[in-house]
């Protein structure tokens, strides 16, 4: 374990005014806590904390950082509390060791938590003070360098949260040194197997060619003395994790691929670079379509660097990139670089990106009411994504992900822009709005008043920003519609326990769910986002409670004679949770009707033929036929998705009829067995929501007989 003097002494090498003081108290306070409690391995605990602050000493941090990551495990594993941490080390790295500890207790990857949510609370923990998950990353390295004493079941399970989450979050940071080791150290656990493969096969090719890296390092060098340009150059073989996944992505085997080889060279200035550009231009052959200037056009969180691959004349193909000094340490240290010191001074390096711009920038877009599992989405899609560089008619530069269409092009201008966007043109040339950019490209965004997002365009964008701004429209624009079809729902609901879904009730309701008024509840129990049993359960948690026995079919109405017998009207198909009436025939017992059944008309100058009915409150069986009219895309696997879909409601299919046969469609009937007017509405909503689905529709046929 490093010793508190070998620890400040790492401090002291880029920030000679240090605190040792403070230092020295936090690294005596957690050996005291810690006293006594064991690693895995057999190790005192305490070496834990010692190595993930030696690991941010290489970050060159300031003391707050060392001191938190001495401190990150005190208050959840010691009896250390915040406020003694507080009034020992200060507020600032109370908070900062208490942010630490909460992101700890954040499962991940679990399967029993929404790991949505707990990405949700990750990204708001970073936008409070970015050291707390520079803390976090630095003990996830730590604890990936030491995982072989952990059982196997966790080794992997670590893992494979390691190679999710936590590895693309440190690229995304912009420190790739970092992402490129979780990943490596993932690697190892996940597929041991493949990773030895890589290594034996690199061995057996520095046999046959010798030292590849030596011999190249030293022609660069070459090259720029003859040029005249001061500049370091340093080789090396990409990691083995990275060549496995270039062999996955491009299923080439390892004889065939070609840039497994990186080289770097650290100039003076921009001008320098430049310079150097042309010289390894002309000295190897540039290889088209794999050069990218992210000097001229920096990545978000501060990257700057020309990459370039280039073939010599034995085909071997090398990654070479070329950056100045202070862009370098912007590259190593990515968004951390804000806090790093040199000489005892915070370091003004103009590359460095300010961490809460850079944080608002991730998470602004995700603070518009979006449900937790779309947050997820839209995180994940930020942090995987490469990126291009388009232009505006004007010039101005846009960054997109890869893959990125017109429309995510537009939605990154403007939102307005987006919503009534109805074409664009590429390079002067008008093209389809699904098409992928590419880098360079010039592209204008045609608007027309009045336009609205498609439903469609959900497919097509890949940005979070454009999703986002997409369902977000589209919910507008159904907003009324869900209101008044959550406003019927809320009324039987209530109604079958005898109760009346009064405003002030859901206004109830709306607090205990912890949604802004009324009118998002109806909203949402319209759209399906919410359950009538949860507005109820909100309410009258008592009255809720479902019997957990199923109501016998013949017994699910109420209001009939002992001796009387129902069937339901087929030109109407009431459902529970419907207003009904019966008729009555001779003979033939009740037929029951909807309540808005235009069929009850030829009964009006009958009245006593009319009884009063209603549902039984209670969970019913699924056995009420309903049938619904279905337009599907004509296409290989449709049919079948549709009805896997329907299976996933819930609902069964018990028959299925095509009326119509077109080139690009296929409409049918559909009868489906329904527990009650909810599971209807799921299952339609849920089919509408279904691309390849053109139309879900409930069908009410006055010529069928009652």
């Amino acid at each position: 374990m490093i010793d508190v003097d070998d620890l400040i002494a790492l401090v002291r090498n880029y920030n000679p005014r240090t605190n040792t003081d403070l230092i020295r108290g936090a690294y005596d306070y957690g050996r005291r806590m810690h006293d006594g409690q064991k690693r895995h391995s057999g190790e005192d605990y305490f070496t834990h904390p010692v190595a993930v602050a030696a690991i941010l000493t290489e970050q060159r941090l300031d003391d707050a950082t060392i001191v938190t990551a001495l401190l990150h495990d005190t208050i959840e594993d010691t009896k250390s509390t915040f406020s003694e941490v507080a009034r020992l080390f200060g507020e600032e790295v109370a908070e900062l060791v208490d942010g630490v500890t909460k992101l700890t207790n954040l499962q991940l990857s679990s399967t029993e938590t929404k790991q949505s949510e707990n990405f949700r609370k990750l990204f708001m923990a970073m936008s409070k003070d970015l050291r707390v998950i520079l803390v976090k990353l630095a003990d996830r390295l730590h604890n990936m360098r030491t995982i072989k004493s952990l059982p196997a079941a966790k080794q992997a399970r670590k893992a494979r949260e390691t190679m999710d989450i936590f590895a693309p979050l440190a690229g995304r940071m912009g420190m790739q040194w970092m992402r490129e080791e979780l990943e490596d150290l993932s690697f190892k656990v996940l597929n041991p197997e493949a990773r030895s493969s890589i290594i034996r096969r690199f061995i057996a090719l520095q046999r046959e060619t010798g030292d590849v890296v030596h011999k190249i390092t030293a022609d660069i060098r070459s090259e720029l003395e003859r040029a005249g340009i001061d500049a370091d150059v340093y080789g090396r073989a990409k990691k083995p994790y990275s060549i496995w996944r270039k062999m996955q992505e491009k299923q080439l085997a390892f004889s065939r691929l070609s840039d497994i080889y990186g080289f770097r060279i650290i100039c003076r200035t921009d001008a320098d670079c430049y310079r150097i550009l042309g010289v390894i231009h002309q000295r190897w052959h540039a290889v088209p379509g794999r050069f990218k200037d992210y000097i001229s056009q920096p990545k978000s969180n501060g990257y700057r660097s020309i990459h370039t691959t280039v073939s010599g004349r034995d085909g071997t193909r090398v990654e070479v990139q070329i950056r100045t000094r202070q862009m370098h340490e912007v590259a190593e240290a990515g968004v951390a670089a804000h806090w790093s010191y040199r000489d005892g001074e915070r370091a003004q390096n103009p590359f460095a990106v300010d961490p809460a711009r850079w944080v608002t920038s991730l998470t602004e877009r995700f603070d518009n009411g979006e449900d937790h599992d779309e947050f997820l989405e839209n995180v994940k899609l930020e942090m995987y994504s490469d990126q291009v560089f388009c232009f505006t008619p004007k010039g101005e530069v846009v960054q997109l992900p890869k893959g990125a269409t017109p429309i995510d092009f537009a939605y990154a201008i403007h939102t307005r822009i987006g919503d009534a966007c109805v074409g664009a043109k590429i390079d002067g040339i008008r093209v389809p709005l699904w098409t992928r950019l590419k880098n360079g490209q010039s592209v204008e965004i045609i608007t027309a008043a009045g336009q609205r997002p498609q439903a469609t365009w959900i497919d097509i964008v890949v940005t979070g920003r454009a999703k986002s701004a997409i369902r977000r429209s589209l919910r507008e624009e159904n907003r009324e519609r869900f209101v008044k079809l959550g406003h019927e729902l809320a009324r039987v609901a209530f109604e079958h326990l005898g109760k009346k879904a009064t405003d002030k009730a859901l206004r109830t309701a709306a607090k205990t769910l912890g949604l802004p008024d009324e009118t998002e509840v109806l909203a949402r129990l319209g759209s399906a986002e919410l359950a009538a049993r949860e507005v109820i359960e909100a309410i009258y948690p008592d009255l809720a409670a479902q019997p957990s026995e199923e109501i016998d079919g013949n017994r699910s109405v109420v209001g009939l004679e002992a001796d009387q017998s129902f069937r339901r009207a087929n030109c109407c198909q009431p459902v529970p949770g419907e207003r009904i009436v019966g008729i009555t025939y001779r003979g033939q017992g009740v037929v029951v009707h909807a309540i808005d059944c235009p069929a009850l008309a030829e009964f009006e100058d009958q009245p006593q033929r009319w009884v009063d009915l209603r549902w039984h409150s209670g969970r019913h069986a699924p056995t009420n036929t309903v049938s619904i009219n279905l337009t599907i895309a004509n296409g290989a696997g449709v049919l079948g998705r549709v009805c896997t879909l329907i299976g996933e409601q819930k609902a069964n299919i018990s028959d299925l009829t095509f009326v119509d046969r077109k080139p690009d469609f296929f409409r049918l009937i559909v009868e489906l067995e329904l527990r009650d007017a909810e599971h209807l509405h799921t299952v339609l909503k849920a089919l509408e929501a279904e691309s390849d689905v053109a139309q879900a529709e409930r069908i009410r046929d006055l010529s069928r007989k009652p």
